[in-house]
């Protein structure tokens, strides 16, 4: 067999193995995400570069833990949060989740809107927005399972564009490598406040909820939870790893781009992608603003139905509801219900007087204050081996799941600090 042919074949078992983890690591870098570290990059350069080695390690113990749980238990984390703990602590879940879920939608839909009308001005921001949210309704509605997952990880493809923007102009890299391998901090507000927000937006509830269920939907469609075995636990690993990793260098690379075009050009506030991608065409050249707009949408068309999906999970697990992306419309009508309202409640916070910008805000607020208790709980059930039989965690699952229960506990603490001081 030639070299270029088996490494062919083996690009294309791993492909195979990539899933729930590819899927859900990339949809954390949503328009809303963007718009997060693009603000990163254009107050602070590029000393916020390091928060990506940081965050990898701690993601990826917390996904694997959801993934773990979703693949032994064949429920996602809801169904296993309602199986063993007080109903109270699911529904507070849920009080949180519902609205910091649908402001993100809305955030992100805003962002598509708004960044297809830079691209094609022709049309306003909001005829756009409603043309997504009613593209994005029918196909989660009418793609089969497989299907649609298999559409969700092919558009995971378009964040690679942001890899490619900052090769597009010169760079300083020695600098960019001093500030990736040495933290930079500074003590004031303004700092705190941005590493508090890249930490909220990259560790976020809801990818917890999509993780398991995912994973828990992915063993019932190939019936693997009859047979979990540890091929298909470190196969689960690789997975998650890879989708982490990736997650990872794209925002690194994005807060890069702003970095090294916005914050040295002098622009140095950023509230929405559009504001990010019209900044970048003067600066940077028209083929990094196109690219920088274009990954919006093709993120946003991934984030959305992974934002929608978690919370109809989470409510239809919580009231025991008929669920699954693998069934038709009329075999659960609770779930896709759901799913349409999060996304037209998400639309129609455009036209309420939320900007983009204070949907973001609050979200992170809502985000911050579940993130902690969510994480204890998932550390609590992977160590459980009532639940878990022989998989529960090992001693660096519970090292770094621990590290991040703390710094998101700290970061919540912060988050509410700055919010709320007068």
């Amino acid at each position: 067999m030639k070299r270029s042919t088996k490494i062919a074949v083996k690009f294309k078992r791993f492909w195979r193995i990539l899933g729930p983890g590819l899927v859900t690591g990339s949809s954390d870098d949503d328009p809303s995400g963007i718009a997060t570290y693009s603000q990163a990059g254009a107050s602070f350069g590029t000393s916020t570069l390091w928060t990506s080695l940081i965050t990898f390690p701690l993601m990826s113990a917390v996904q694997e833990m959801c993934a773990r749980i979703g693949l032994i238990t064949s429920h996602g984390l809801a169904g296993s949060l309602k199986r063993h703990y007080s109903k109270s602590v699911l529904y507070l879940m849920l009080l949180f989740s519902f609205p910091a879920i649908v402001l993100n939608i809305g955030a992100d839909i805003a962002g598509m809107g708004a960044v297809s009308n830079l691209i094609f001005p022709y049309f306003a921001a909001e005829t756009y927005s409603v043309t997504f949210t009613g593209l994005l309704i029918i196909a989660i509605i009418y793609l089969p399972y497989q299907r649609f997952a298999s559409v969700l990880k092919y558009l995971c493809m378009f964040l690679l564009v942001y890899v490619i923007v900052p090769f597009l102009y010169k760079q300083d890299w020695l600098q960019i490598v001093k500030n990736t391998f040495i933290p930079t901090i500074q003590f004031n507000k303004e700092y705190i406040s941005i590493i508090v927000a890249i930490l909220g937006t990259t560790i976020s509830p809801y990818l917890f909820f999509w993780q398991a269920t995912m994973e828990a939907e992915e063993s019932k469609h190939k019936k693997r939870h009859l047979v979990v075995n540890k091929k298909i636990i470190h196969d689960m690993d690789l997975d998650v790893d890879f989708g982490m990793l990736f997650s990872n260098v794209v925002f690194y690379f994005i807060i890069l781009t702003a970095g090294t075009v916005l914050f040295k050009g002098g622009i140095h506030q950023i509230d929405t992608v559009e504001q990010a991608a019209k900044a970048l065409e003067p600066l940077a050249g028209k083929a990094a603003y196109l690219l920088f707009a274009i990954g919006v949408i093709g993120t946003g068309f991934l984030a959305i139905p992974v934002l929608s999906g978690s919370l109809a999970y989470i409510i239809t697990e919580t009231f025991g509801w008929e669920e699954g992306m693998d069934k038709k419309f009329h075999e659960a009508k609770a779930f896709y219900v759901v799913i349409i309202i999060s996304l037209i409640l998400g639309l129609l916070i455009n036209y309420i007087g939320i900007s983009p910008i204070q949907a973001l805000i609050y979200t992170a607020i809502l985000y911050g204050i579940t993130a902690p208790v969510l994480i204890a709980i998932i550390l609590h059930i992977s160590n459980n081996k009532k639940v878990m039989g022989e998989f529960t965690n090992g001693i660096w699952s519970n090292i770094l799941g621990v590290s991040a229960l703390v710094i998101m506990a700290v970061a919540a603490i912060f988050l509410l600090y700055f919010q709320f001081k007068s």
